[in-house]
């Protein structure tokens, strides 16, 4: 017999598992990383539904950008700049796409965290330091260097990035 618990966290996976494993994917770079990092995320929550039943996708979201960020402190991995695309509906100027996957794999894992929570899901300065448990000074710096960073890789991402941004 299936509890209600249970019932409830059928249907947030089912509900929220694509736009989570899209974050998940550009936290990671790699598609069976990100798949790892979801289930793991997942995992958590699963263990801590009745806790969290009310807002599970902050904590699993919080969940995965902390699992990310213990992965690349206990091993280097290198990223590959080639990936696969599920959907060309997504990004339709492919070389664009190819340029933008290969310059967030230069980025550090950090840089690459922050212009993930700030630019696709769409954070403050403020919430992205909450989630990262950084100081907002931190999350500042840490935006511009990779914007920077970005510039000097893929002088060609120009017009995603913006001139002052």
């Amino acid at each position: 017999m299936i509890t209600d618990d249970e019932a409830g966290f059928a249907e947030f996976v089912a509900g929220r598992q694509a736009a989570l494993s899209r974050t998940a994917y550009l936290l990671t770079g790699d598609h069976h990383l990100a798949q790892d990092l979801v289930q793991a995320a997942l995992l958590q929550a699963a263990k801590h539904w009745k806790r969290i039943h009310t807002s599970p996708e902050a904590y699993v979201r919080r969940a995965m950008y902390h699992q990310n960020i213990s992965w690349w402190r206990r091993r280097r991995i290198l990223e590959t700049a080639l990936v696969e695309h599920d959907s060309p509906s997504v990004a339709p100027d492919t070389d664009l796409r190819l340029s933008l996957d290969q310059a967030l794999g230069h980025l550090t894992p950090r840089q690459r965290t922050v212009l993930v929570l700030r630019f696709y899901e769409d954070l403050t300065e403020a919430e992205t330091a909450r989630a990262l448990g950084l100081s907002t000074s931190t999350v500042k710096s840490t935006t511009r260097q990779a914007l920077a960073r970005l510039r000097t890789l893929a002088p060609e991402l120009a017009q995603l990035i913006g001139a002052d941004a």
